[in-house]
């Protein structure tokens, strides 16, 4: 049984959430239902007051993010995402290269302020830590070479957060100077909340997650609900649009999620290490714009949707921005969902074959 005081504690986390959602849209942020719990959870976490995530809600969350974004995936996206099969391998090989340096940078600064781990442990440390997939899968593939994990966890705690407060922003500023063509190719297909199409949808993308979580994937109430979502859309079957509201929630649950990270003792661990982090998180940052940039001017899309496709970020957040802004969701999905998938392949094994004795 869960005590009055857990309870007590996510309530007063989903009031204050709340209230920072609606000050930001007030000051018309971008991504206010997800920047504003974000912003707002951690920096009362960092201030000792007792925040709590429900990981039920968060698991909410990603099933509607999930259900909204495999609504996007037409015949027409499919087509237009497998004749960038090019492109998407391009950046999948971007983010393994991205990931390998900034661990190389993280070793570089902290090595020598870390005597207490030996040569090995550090290097399992600084490649964990930089390699660009999920906080939870890299550390635990960390904790298995021996790592520190606490410090792996906080470095992919500061990068997503850190990538999901500037792009946002920086996207908001882009539309607002250069301007931005909506693409309606690039629109989810049903647009109308329909009854009973949202219970359909519903079932299905919640047999999707609970059949994922089953056989142990990654992130299964996302994964699930996307690839259910997608396959039905694809196969011309439109049930239903999920409404903003939902979405909305969706994305506060998600806030939540990230900003309770950031607890007390978050800042005292390893100060250097943090600060490395975020130096090369902004340095991370610089190259995926440049690198989106030139990857569109390949592609004739617009930079915005191939700079968030190739950003150092993660799949949720990555695509609830793409969504929001009405940046190519679904393009943006299909780069960020390959690059994990191929992270979480090749990260350890690549490993192995560069580990060193000490």
């Amino acid at each position: 049984m869960r005590s009055l005081a857990y309870f007590s504690q996510i309530a007063l986390t989903l009031l204050v959430a709340v209230a920072a959602a609606l000050l930001c849209q007030w000051l018309r942020t971008p991504i206010p239902w997800m920047i504003g719990p974000l912003l707002a959870t951690a920096c009362m976490s960092v201030g000792g007051a007792p925040t709590r995530s429900s990981g039920h809600l968060r698991n909410l969350g990603q099933w509607v993010i999930g259900s909204a974004l495999g609504l996007y995936f037409t015949a027409d996206v499919g087509q237009l995402v497998l004749s960038l099969w090019w492109a998407i391998l391009l950046g999948i090989a971007w983010a393994m290269a991205m990931g390998f340096s900034f661990g190389l940078w993280l070793h570089w600064r902290n090595a020598a302020n870390m005597p207490e781990l030996s040569a090995k442990h550090m290097r399992a440390t600084s490649y964990f830590a930089g390699a660009i997939g999920g906080a939870s899968e890299m550390t635990l593939m960390a904790e298995r070479y021996h790592a520190k994990t606490d410090l792996v966890a906080a470095s992919h705690s500061l990068r997503l957060v850190l990538v999901v407060v500037c792009l946002p922003f920086g996207m908001q500023w882009f539309q607002a100077h250069w301007g931005l063509q909506v693409n309606s190719n690039l629109l989810p297909g049903p647009r109308i909340l329909l009854w009973p199409g949202i219970f359909y949808l519903a079932m299905a993308t919640g047999a999707g997650a609970l059949f994922m979580a089953f056989i142990k994937r990654n992130n299964p109430w996302f994964m699930g609900p996307l690839a259910v979502s997608m396959g039905v859309t694809l196969a011309g079957i439109q049930w239903t649009a999920i409404p903003s509201e939902m979405s909305n929630m969706a994305q506060l649950f998600i806030g939540i999620s990230l900003g309770v990270r950031f607890q007390r003792d978050f800042l005292h661990t390893a100060p250097k290490w943090l600060l490395s982090v975020a130096v090369g998180t902004f340095g991370m940052l610089l190259a995926s714009i440049a690198f989106g940039w030139a990857l569109a001017w390949s592609t004739g899309l617009h930079p915005a949707t191939l700079i968030l496709g190739t950003s150092p970020g993660g799949i949720a957040e990555m695509a609830i921005t793409a969504k929001v802004l009405e940046l190519g969701a679904p393009v943006v999905t299909a780069f960020q969902v390959c690059r994990l998938i191929a992270v979480l392949l090749i990260v350890g094994p690549l490993y192995r074959r560069l580990e060193l004795p000490d």
